[in-house]
């Protein structure tokens, strides 16, 4: 029933393109021209989503060229252009090719007699551009020889019977692409001319490449049959030229290297190459071209294009200096808590090697400014301030350049309101909390196995959009011991930091006299100085700590610093010991050895990454409970040797 239902509506459809082609066949080309443009500015006041995407291409095209007035108004220049040449191309398709050669000219007609001179096949690059038709009429596209093209069939079957038959009756001999290329070399290879559209976005199949400075998928099919032929390519371009006239420019053919070398790197830059005349092209009549096509797609699920199938090429053999690209922009939503935000930086080094156009803003709480700033791999941070709603958020986002996806790495609803408030597109997270509808792509959760560490988590969302996790994946779990560190300055006094806090609660707090305890022993073996570092609300901690440790050169610091001035302090320390805390995660990505005490968590999920970390733990039979407070004897800290640490750290110091 379904099935009968479509063949039904499909014929209603054709019969209504049927009604319209015949009117534009009773019609003089003036008539269609002065229609056409009327339909088009019909159409750009109700095609709304049209509309919206024809100024969004647009943007992406010129907007580092042209005022947002100037884009509104070449939108409705490129409407009505539209409406014209959709009613002339149906004219054109009911006139005789002597007709409709009458009214046009030809540019460069000697690049495709020279390119017939070789004694090949002509492969020629046409596009949606001006009245389409006039690519299937004028006989001289081909110069002559047996015509061709290779089509992609209509969706409509009455509609692509009925294309077939127009073109069958001017002779023209149709390849459908999803039948292979065995015709297409064919019929290079006895001679024949071949006209293939090159400005379709070609998905998985195409070589990546930039189309008005920002990467695209391009159809590779142009450059493989001339290189596996011998044929040269000529591109092909119509302008219009007056009153119901058009020129045909025809640009310098490229001719097929022998021995080609590299096939896979030949067809890229040639891509790339025939990509550049395309833009050239649409450059002297914008209006013209079928910007209704969305060119710059953004790939499901992976928009990190580092694994495309046939590859990026952003720089052509003859201008091998790099292109500037223009950005894909990616929103990154940080984690709220310190360590998980610390614990999200593999994920967040994936995904920036994913693909090279790649610009990543963050937006987190104005208190983790500092640590975003100090990750290379951040372009931008947008910053939220304390108290502010999804909606502020929102705000805050569309105060951006526009951004291509978010990547949500929290799992709450706050976080998805945020970027669907700011009008992402794209929005990526796993499902979360009450917030399935307003994500785009959902990443699946972690399979059931083995505990891991909580980075996977955020990594397994890196992977979904097409990251490379492998080597970040080996690099959490890897606990090989690190080098000395490379900045050290010999002869400096030695600095060992100590983390006694945890805002978790008193559960993952180790005593402060087994702190003290700890840099006692080891001021007894190796001359340093100590830092105490921790929140405001840990004072009464680091004062009671900082009465505990003896000798000079103690600096309480608890209390005391900024998150950005706890950045900096911890870069001047050789090792620090520190319960399971944000501070601890911290550390570790600055580079900072870091003797981790665990008692009621589990390091296997939070361990500090990096190498040259030490775990101590004492293991009892209710640990982890993840408790913030411990209902009975603390065993799990309480029981905890003070000298396993002051090991751990005196192996640190004397590497």
């Amino acid at each position: 029933m379904k099935g009968t239902v479509s063949t039904a509506f499909q014929y209603l459809y054709y019969l209504g393109y049927r009604a319209v082609a015949e009117l534009a066949s009773r019609l003089s080309l003036s008539d269609c021209n002065r229609l056409g443009r009327a339909l088009g500015r019909g159409a750009y006041l109700f095609a709304v989503p049209y509309r919206r995407l024809v100024r969004q291409n647009l943007r992406l095209a010129f907007d580092d060229e042209r005022d947002e007035s100037e884009i509104r108004e070449l939108t409705g220049r490129h409407f009505e252009a539209l409406g014209r040449n959709t009613l002339i191309s149906l004219k054109l398709s009911a006139m005789t090719p002597e007709e409709v050669n009458a009214h046009v000219s030809h540019e460069g007609i000697e690049n495709l007699e020279a390119a017939g001179a070789l004694g090949r096949g002509i492969i020629t690059t046409i596009s949606h551009f001006g009245p389409w038709e006039l690519f299937a009429q004028v006989s001289t596209f081909v110069n002559g020889r047996d015509p061709a093209t290779m089509y992609r069939a209509q969706g409509n079957r009455f509609i692509n019977a009925d294309v077939v038959a127009q073109r069958g009756r001017l002779g023209v001999k149709l390849f459908d692409r999803s039948t292979g290329v065995f015709g297409p070399l064919k019929h290079l290879r006895n001679g024949g001319g071949l006209g293939i559209l090159i400005d379709q976005h070609a998905g998985d199949l195409g070589i990546w490449c930039p189309f008005f400075g920002r990467l695209s998928s391009t159809t590779n099919l142009p450059a493989l049959l001339s290189l596996r032929t011998g044929a040269p390519i000529v591109s092909v371009s119509i302008h219009p030229d007056g009153e119901d006239r058009w020129k045909m420019v025809y640009q310098p053919p490229h001719i097929p290297p022998s021995p080609i070398g590299d096939l896979a790197k030949a067809t890229a830059e040639l891509t790339t190459a025939l990509n550049r005349e395309l833009e050239d092209a649409i450059r002297q009549s914008p209006e013209e071209w079928f910007w209704v096509h969305n060119r710059w797609k953004t790939p499901k699920p992976h928009f990190l294009i580092n694994d495309a199938k046939r590859g990026i090429n952003f720089a052509e053999q003859s201008a091998p200096e790099s292109i500037k690209l223009k950005p894909f922009r990616v929103l990154l939503r940080s984690p709220n808590p310190l360590g998980d935000a610390c614990m999200a930086i593999p994920a967040v080094r994936a995904i920036k090697s994913g693909r090279p156009d790649l610009h990543l803003t963050v937006l987190c709480r104005e208190n983790l400014v500092s640590i975003w700033k100090n990750c290379p791999e951040i372009d931008a941070v947008i910053s939220l301030p304390k108290g502010a709603s999804p909606r502020d958020g929102g705000r805050l986002i569309r105060e951006q350049p526009t951004f291509d996806a978010a990547i949500l790495f929290p799992n709450s609803l706050r976080a998805a309101l945020e970027a669907w408030y700011g009008k992402v597109p794209r929005i990526v997270g796993f499902r979360g909390h009450w917030r399935r509808k307003l994500l785009d792509q959902v990443v699946p959760p972690l399979p059931v196995g083995p505990p891991r560490h909580h980075a996977h988590s955020y990594l397994q969302i890196a992977a979904h959009v097409g990251a490379d996790i492998s080597s970040e994946s080996e690099a959490v779990d890897s606990t090989v011991a690190a080098e000395p560190r490379p900045d050290r300055i010999i002869g400096e006094k030695l600095h060992l930091g100590i983390c006694p806090g945890a805002e978790y609660g008193a559960a993952k707090r180790w005593p402060e006299e087994r702190f003290a305890q700890v840099a006692n022993r080891v001021r007894e073996s190796i001359d340093c100085r100590v830092s105490l570092f921790g929140s405001p609300n840990e004072r009464p901690i680091g004062e009671s700590l900082a009465g505990l440790i003896t000798g000079d050169d103690c600096h309480n610091r608890v209390g005391a610093t900024s998150l950005a001035e706890l950045v900096e302090e911890l870069k001047t320390c050789d090792v620090l010991v520190t319960n399971d805390t944000g501070t601890m995660h911290l550390a570790a990505m600055l580079g900072v050895p870091t003797v981790a005490i665990f008692g009621s968590t589990e390091p296997l999920w939070t361990r500090p990454l990096g190498a040259g970390h030490r775990v101590v733990r004492k293991h009892v039979e209710c640990s982890p409970c993840f408790l913030r407070e411990c209902p009975i004897d603390f065993r799990c800290m309480r029981e905890l040797d003070p000298e396993r640490a002051v090991e751990a750290v005196l192996d640190i110091l004397k590497a």
